[in-house]
Parts: structure tokens; sequence; C-alpha cells
């Protein structure tokens, strides 16, 4: 569907659009239902569990534990975001998007992505002033402080993406109104536009990187001190849990950063490369964080995997008793 913008008639711009994920299989698309489907059932179970003991756990009603729960709460909403969506053209073939929900599906991908990197920020916060002020930890970090700073998270979020999603909703698309990727991608869409959009462009890359420069110094700046102070406690055990809970932490800002910088490196190098291949490049950089973020904090946070540990144990004990209930009933039958 096409509205009119201008006085000519050639003066049109597109108010809805075909995405197209993974053009070069057009007509094997339903085959991708599956894998995509078991990797979201994965990602949402996954971070479900961890979510459900640190709630049910009143000894993890604590900062840190709260801000992982919260942090995998954001990897479900972000590959919900996307996956169902998918799913849903690749079974039916029904995906066509209006322009304004293509543009609400475009922040809400960029706002979690963007959200999920300014929690690590708040638990790198948590983290320094837990292990380099620890007396004072619970006078410093209470409930009324971590709302605000998710608060704060929150709202830089939104001042990062409002500007990028601002200046895309303002562009005309007369060039096509296919879009050769599963979700509104900012440049998959700025691709279609027949106007000017070095502005989107310029503003994209600079918020982009200001932001991953900004979050990398205040990320190495809090670790560098926390690792310092980590050193210097007496205790080897306290030493141990200190290092081991940061270690945690930093596998998932690797994680997180090296899925989306990587792809942001291979979708302007390999040019040459299908779209198909880029559109997996995305897909890989969304999806990762939210399959491994739930593993690592499971695996390596103790009191979390004591804690499933139990729940798998009554999970595992519930089975026999019911085999062990239906078994008098068979010896009373007659012979």
């Amino acid at each position: 569907m096409m509205s009119a913008w201008g006085n000519g008639s050639s003066n049109l711009s597109y108010t809805s659009f075909l995405l197209m994920g993974f053009p070069g299989l057009r007509e094997t698309r339903t085959l991708l239902v599956l894998p995509f489907l078991s990797l979201y059932l994965v990602i949402v179970s996954s971070n479900a569990l961890v979510i459900h003991t640190v709630a049910a756990q009143r000894s993890l009603h604590q900062p840190m534990y709260l801000l992982i729960a919260l942090l995998l709460a954001v990897n479900i909403c972000a590959a919900t975001t996307v996956v169902p969506p998918m799913l849903f053209s690749f079974s039916t073939r029904f995906n066509r998007i209006s322009l304004a929900r293509c543009l609400v599906q475009m922040f809400c991908i960029y706002f979690l992505i963007v959200f999920d990197c300014n929690i690590l920020l708040v638990m790198a916060l948590d983290h320094y002033v837990a292990i380099c002020n620890p007396l004072r930890y619970p006078e410093i970090v209470t409930g009324q402080l971590l709302a605000c700073l998710v608060g704060v998270a929150a709202a830089r979020s939104t001042g990062i993406v409002a500007p990028v999603v601002g200046l895309a909703s303002r562009a005309h698309f007369c060039r096509s109104d296919v879009i050769h990727h599963f979700a509104c991608e900012h440049m998959a869409l700025m691709k279609l536009s027949c106007g000017d959009i070095s502005l989107n462009k310029t503003v994209g890359l600079t918020v982009g990187i200001f932001n991953r420069v900004l979050d990398m110094l205040l990320l190495g700046a809090s670790y560098s001190r926390i690792i310092h102070a980590a050193f210097r406690i007496s205790s080897g055990r306290a030493r141990s849990k200190a290092l081991n809970t940061c270690g945690s932490h930093l596998l998932v800002i690797f994680t997180v950063y090296s899925s989306t910088m990587s792809s942001s490196i291979v979708y302007r190098v390999a040019r040459t490369a299908s779209q198909d291949v880029h559109n997996l490049l995305s897909a890989f950089y969304l999806l990762l964080p939210c399959l491994i973020n739930p593993i690592i904090y499971g695996a390596r946070t103790k009191e979390i995997r004591q804690h499933l540990g139990i729940l798998f144990q009554r999970a595992q004990l519930q089975v026999p008793t019911g085999k062990a209930q239906s078994l008098p009933s068979h010896r009373e039958l007659p012979a």
C-alpha cells in the first residue's frame, strides 16, 4: 500500500512492507520453523527457569540476583519480539507489516539490545560497591537506588534509540515494499528510501559508536578497580567468590558485546555474501546472548546453581513416587 506525500503521482511512499526473511529460501522457508521454534522454546524455558528460581527463593532477593532476573527477562522479551512474528510468517506466508508496526518493532528490538547493555552497567556498579566497599553495601545499594538506576537505564536506552527510529519514520519509501530481512532492521528499511538518508546513517553510526565506546570505558574503569580490590582481599575463599562472580559477569559482557560488534563488522566487510547469510548473522547476534546468559548464570552462580539442583532433585523424586503408588493396585488384582 502506498500513500501520496507530494504533488506528483510519482511522489508516493509505501505504508506497508513485505518481510522477506531468508529470500533465498522462498519455497522451503517452512523448514526453518522447527529449528527456530526449538531455539525459542529453549531460550524461554531456560531464562524462565532461572527467573523462577530467583523469584521463589527469599535468599536470592538481593540486588545482584534481581538484576540477573531482570537481564534474563529482557532476553525473553528480545527473543519474543523477533522469533514469533518470524515463525508466523514462515508458516503462513502472511508477512506483510504496516509502517507503524515496523517502526514499533524496530524500536523494541534496539531498545531491548541497549537496555540489556545498560543493565550490565548497573550490575558492574553493584559489583563495584559489593567488592570495593562491602561494609557499606547494604546502606548504599538499597531497593530505591536499584529502582532509580534501572529507571535511568531505561531512559538512557530510550534516548539512544528514539532519534534513530524518529528519523526513520520521516523517510519516504518508494524504491520497493519488500524488506529483505526477517525483522524491521534499521538499514534494511532505509535501503527502500528514495530520499537522502545520509543523516539517518550518520546518526545511527554515531549513536552506536558513542554508546559502545562509553560503555566499554565505564565497564573497563569499574572492573579494573573491582579486580584490583578483589586481589587485595585477605580471605582466599572470599577472594575466590568475588572473582567467580566477576568472571560470570565478564563472560556475559563478552557474549553480548562480541555478538553485536562481530555482526556489524561482518555486515560491512562481507558485502559479497548473500542476504540469507547476513540475516542469519543478525539472528545469531540477537539470539545468542538470550541462549548463553541463563547457562552462564545458572552454571557459574553458586547460589542459583544450588537452588536449581534442589529443584531438579524434587522433580526427579516425584516421578518414582508416582510409579510406586501405582504398583499396589496391580498387586491387589486377583491372579
